[in-house]
């Protein structure tokens, strides 16, 4: 992350902050579209237009904080096919993985191209970065988390009552864990690992 936000950084920084919450919360909208509900498509999500997922308030955070959120992709499960529960598992890891991939991506790229200016440097570094502590925010098992949803995939379903029930004190833990600054304590052991499995990979693939 840079932590000196000049004009010239931004115009970097922004792209990248749009790139990661678009790539975010269409593969959500995706996925749900995909097991039969068209809410996202009929709201206008399945698309590429950024603005169409952007949360000014998330998207600022991802910018001085490293860690953020975008507008949240409506889904209904009552349209899909199947397990709902494992339909909102999938719905909600496609978001984390989508971010992966492009970090993974940004990673290769950086291998190719990031030596040749600092334009290049600073653009695919933060990438990689942006989009892996994305994906590690919303790992998190806090409701309204992608981690929620997903810990309540894997979880017996007797359990999973006890997991909705702390929904409605999911956005209060949340802002608490921000204020505090208790967040960096969970967010970074989960970044350190993707960042390790992303750069690892992307060194094996160029050499």
């Amino acid at each position: 992350m840079l932590t000196n936000l000049t004009l010239e950084n931004l115009l970097i920084l922004v792209p990248v902050v749009l790139i990661a919450i678009t790539f975010h919360e269409l593969a959500h909208g995706w996925v749900a579209y995909q097991l039969g509900d068209p809410t996202p498509k009929i709201q206008g999500r399945l698309t590429l237009n950024p603005i169409s997922h952007l949360d000014p308030l998330g998207a600022l955070l991802l910018l001085v904080a490293g860690f953020g959120w975008a507008k949240p992709v409506e889904v209904n499960p009552y349209y899909f096919q199947g397990d709902r529960h494992k339909g909102m598992m999938l719905v909600a890891l496609a978001g984390p993985l989508a971010n992966i991939l492009i970090a993974f991506i940004g990673a290769l790229l950086f291998s190719y191209f990031g030596s040749y200016g600092s334009y290049a440097f600073i653009f695919f570094s933060n990438l990689v970065m942006i989009n892996i502590y994305l994906a590690a925010f919303n790992l998190l098992p806090v409701p309204p988390l992608d981690g929620s949803k997903i810990l309540a995939g894997l979880l017996p379903k007797s359990q999973v009552n006890l997991l909705f029930s702390l929904e409605g004190y999911g956005p209060l833990i949340l802002m608490l864990l921000i204020i505090t600054g208790f967040t960096r304590y969970l967010v970074l052991p989960i970044a350190k690992v993707l960042i390790t499995l992303v750069w690892g990979l992307a060194s094996f693939l160029v050499i």
